[in-house]
C-alpha cells in the first residue's frame, strides 16, 4: 500500500497541477494514417485512486458498449465494442493511479470520431477529456486549416498539450516536406535553434511559459508563399516517449491572384475594370487586426463594406470552425451559435448600409482567434467574406519569489458598478479562489486549496477588486480570472491576470550541520493532513508525515535519520530540516500537503544546491596542481632530459 501511495505521489508531482474536476480538461486533436498506432490521452490527477475508466465514441450510440472499460484494476472486453477487441490497452498497466491514457493499434478509417474519456475515483469525483481523431490516407485532410495572405504580419498555429504534467518535455514543430524538417524547438532551457530550417530563421516563437501552461501554439511572422505546408506539433519526453499532438495545414495565398491580374490586363474597358476591382476587393485587404486588454467590457470586430441588397444571412465563425454569431431572416439564430459564445455577442442589424460588425463581450485570451464574417444570398452563395484577427493582452504580474508573504492580483476599472454586485475569482482549473456576494466573503464556496490565503478589496468608487494571495508557491502559477456579476447573474466585467512564482532557491556548503527547506503557508489544516517530501531527480521519498507522526516506513533508506520536519498545522509550517547535506543531495525537492477528508492540496518546490566546502575546494585544487606537476615530470622528452644535464 505504501508503494502504491508513493507511486501516486510521484506521478502527481510530475503532473505539477490538478485538472479541472467534473469538466472537460483536455481537447486533443490527432490525425493519423490507417495502420498506425495512436495514444489517446486521459488523466485523473486528484489525490485519490482511479476506480473506473470509460472510453466511448460519442457518434456511436450503442448502449452499454465502450471503446474501453476498466474497473478495479481490470479491463472488461465483454463491455467493449466488437470493432475494438484486441486493439485497445492502457498506456501503462503498472501506473493506474492518475493515468487513463490508452493505446489504439492498427487504426482504420472507421476509427475516425470523437472519443470521450471519463475517469472516476474513490472520492466520487470525475474528470473528462475529449480526443478528436481523424484517420485518413489523404494529405489534404488535417486537424486544422489556416489560410492567410502573403505579407501578413503573423499567424498563430494552434497546439495544446499538458506538458506541465511531463518530466523534461521537448516540443518540436516540423514540416516533413523540408530538410531539415525542424521549424521550431522548445525545451525547458528555452528555444533550441541549432537544427532549425533556415527558411524560418528569426521568424518563429512560442509563448514564454508555453511548457508551463500547455499552450504550445507557434507564432510565425512575415508570411511567405513558401510557408504553405503541413506543420506537425510533437511532444517528446525521455520518460513518456513521443506524441504527435496535431497537424496544421497552412496555406499562404498571393495578395492578388495572378489569374486575376491577367484578366485585368486583358480588359481595357474602364467601367468593367472598375467593377472587377470591386469584385476582387477582398484580395487587396489584409486581415484586419484588433488589439484589446483583458478586462474591457467588449470589443468590436469591424466589417463595413458597400451596400449589399441581396444579403439574407450573415455568419461569423472563428478559426476553430465554431459559429460565433448567425443572423438570418431579420433575426439572430442562437440555436446555431456555439455555446462558448452564447450570450456574449451582438451584431448590428442594419444590413442596408452593409455594416456587419460584431460586438464580443468580456474578451479573454481564450478569444485570441481569427474571425471570419461571411455574407450569403438567398441561394446560399457567398457574396462577401472578411477576416478579423483579435488579440487580447493579459496582464502579467511581475514574477515573485516563493518566499514573499503575499502577492496582489490587480483588478481596477473606471466603470460604474451597482452596489449589489457579486465577485468571483477563479483559477485556470476553474477552482473558486475567492467569492464575494451580498456584502461579504463567501468562504464556504471557496476551494480548500485557497482557504485562508486570500483577501479581496471591496472598493466600488473607484472600483478595486484586487486580490491578495498569501504565501504563494510555484504551485500557484496560473491564469486567474475575476468576474463581476449583477444580481441577475449577468456578467458586468471580466479580467484575467497571469501569475508567475519563482522556485525557492536554497544554497548550503557540504559539511554544514543542516539546511532548512522552507514551506510555510496560512490556514488551518485538519488532523488527517499528510505531508510528503520527494527528491525530484532520483524520485526518492525523503520524508513522510501521516496521521500525526513521521512514517519512516515510507521513507527511502538513503534519508533515514537524516531528516526532521516541523509539524505546525496551525499556522502551517512543514519545513524540512536536512541534516549533514552532501553533494548528492543537490536537486529539486517537492513537498505536497493534502487531506483526504477535506481534499486540501498544497505544493511547493525547493531547489537545493550543495556546494563544495572551502577546505575541500583547496584540497581539490592542491591535488590538481600536484597531478599536473607529476604529469609534467613524467612527460619530459629525451631532448629536455639532455638539456637538463
Amino acid at each position: 500500500m505504501a508503494a502504491l501511495t508513493t507511486t501516486f505521489f510521484i506521478f502527481t508531482v510530475l503532473s505539477m497541477f490538478p485538472l479541472t474536476e467534473q469538466g472537460s480538461s483536455l481537447n486533443q486533436k490527432l490525425r493519423v494514417k490507417p495502420g498506425e498506432t495512436v495514444t489517446l490521452h486521459c488523466y485523473d490527477l486528484s489525490c485519490a485512486a482511479v476506480t473506473k475508466i470509460k472510453w466511448t465514441r460519442s457518434d456511436l450510440k450503442s448502449e452499454d458498449k465502450y471503446v474501453f472499460f476498466h474497473r478495479d484494476n481490470r479491463s472488461y472486453e465483454d463491455y467493449q465494442l466488437p470493432s475494438y477487441h484486441g486493439r485497445v490497452k492502457l498506456i501503462d498497466q503498472q501506473k493506474m493511479d492518475g493515468v487513463a491514457s490508452v493505446i489504439l493499434t492498427n487504426v482504420n478509417i472507421n476509427d475516425t470520431g470523437t472519443y470521450k474519456c471519463v475517469t472516476s475515483n474513490e472520492r466520487k469525483k470525475s474528470f473528462t477529456h475529449f480526443t478528436y481523431l481523424t484517420v485518413t490516407d489523404s494529405v489534404s485532410q488535417h486537424a486544422a486549416d489556416v489560410e492567410l495572405y502573403e505579407g501578413e504580419e503573423f499567424v498563430l498555429l494552434p497546439c495544446e498539450f499538458p506538458t506541465f504534467r511531463i518530466d523534461e518535455p521537448t516540443v518540436v514543430w516540423s514540416r516533413y516536406d523540408l530538410n531539415p524538417s525542424t521549424v521550431h524547438q522548445r525545451q525547458q532551457e528555452g528555444d533550441d535553434r541549432k537544427d532549425q530550417n533556415q527558411l524560418y530563421s528569426s521568424r518563429t516563437s512560442m509563448k514564454t511559459f508555453a511548457l508551463e501552461t500547455g499552450d504550445l501554439s507557434l507564432n510565425l511572422t512575415n508570411l511567405r508563399l513558401s510557408d504553405s505546408g503541413t506543420y506537425t506539433c510533437t511532444v517528446r519526453s525521455s520518460r513518456w516517449g513521443e506524441d504527435r499532438v496535431t497537424d496544421v495545414r497552412l496555406q499562404v495565398k498571393e495578395p492578388f491572384p495572378s489569374w486575376a491580374k491577367v484578366l485585368l490586363v486583358l480588359l481595357v474597358v474602364g467601367p468593367l475594370i472598375g467593377g472587377l476591382v470591386v469584385c476582387f476587393r477582398p484580395y487587396f485587404k489584409p486581415v484586419y487586426r484588433v488589439e484589446v486588454d483583458s478586462g474591457v467590457k467588449s470589443v468590436q470586430l469591424p466589417f463595413k463594406t458597400f451596400y449589399l441588397r441581396q444579403v439574407v444571412r450573415v455568419e461569423w465563425s472563428d478559426d476553430m470552425n465554431r459559429k460565433v454569431h448567425v443572423y438570418q431572416n431579420s433575426s439572430d439564430q442562437p440555436e446555431e451559435q456555439d455555446e462558448y459564445y452564447r450570450g456574449r455577442t451582438e451584431k448590428k442589424r442594419n444590413l442596408k448600409p452593409g455594416d456587419f460588425s460584431l460586438t464580443l463581450k468580456y474578451p479573454t485570451d481564450r478569444d485570441r482567434h481569427t474571425y471570419t464574417c461571411t455574407a450569403y444570398n438567398k441561394k446560399g452563395n457567398i457574396l462577401m467574406m472578411k477576416q478579423v484577427k483579435l488579440w487580447v493582452e493579459v496582464y502579467r504580474v511581475e514574477e515573485v519569489d516563493s518566499e514573499v508573504e503575499s502577492v496582489q492580483l490587480p483588478f481596477k476599472t473606471t466603470s460604474d458598478l451597482p452596489e449589489d454586485v457579486s465577485v468571483e475569482w477563479r483559477d485556470g482549473d476553474n477552482r473558486k479562489v475567492h467569492v464575494y456576494q451580498n456584502g461579504s466573503d463567501q468562504l464556504e464556496e471557496q476551494d480548500e486549496y485557497y482557504r485562508g490565503r486570500t483577501e479581496m478589496k471591496r472598493n466600488l468608487k473607484p472600483v478595486d477588486f484586487s486580490l491578495t494571495l498569501k504565501y504563494p508557491t510555484d504551485g500557484d502559477r496560473n491564469t486567474y480570472t475575476c468576474t463581476v456579476y449583477n444580481k441577475e447573474r449577468n456578467i458586468l466585467i471580466m479580467k484575467e491576470v497571469i501569475l508567475q512564482v519563482k522556485v525557492c532557491q536554497v544554497e548550503v556548503k557540504e559539511g554544514e550541520d543542516s539546511v532548512e527547506l522552507p514551506f510555510m503557508t496560512v490556514g488551518d489544516l485538519p488532523e488527517d493532513t499528510e505531508v510528503k517530501w520527494l527528491h525530484f531527480e532520483s524520485l526518492k521519498m525523503v520524508h513522510v508525515y501521516k496521521k500525526g507522526s513521521d512514517r519512516p516506513d515510507g521513507q527511502n533508506e538513503d534519508y533515514r535519520d537524516q531528516t526532521e520536519m516541523k509539524r505546525n498545522l496551525k499556522p502551517v509550517d512543514v519545513s524540512l530540516m536536512l541534516n549533514s547535506p552532501k553533494l548528492t543531495d543537490t536537486g529539486r525537492y517537492i513537498c505536497e500537503v493534502y487531506s483526504k477528508k477535506e481534499n486540501i492540496r498544497r505544493r511547493k518546490t525547493v531547489q537545493l544546491k550543495v556546494k563544495v566546502s572551502s577546505a575541500e575546494q583547496i584540497e581539490i585544487e592542491d591535488e590538481t596542481v600536484d597531478m599536473r606537476i607529476r604529469s609534467s615530470s613524467s612527460n619530459e622528452t629525451p631532448l629536455m632530459a639532455d638539456q637538463s644535464l
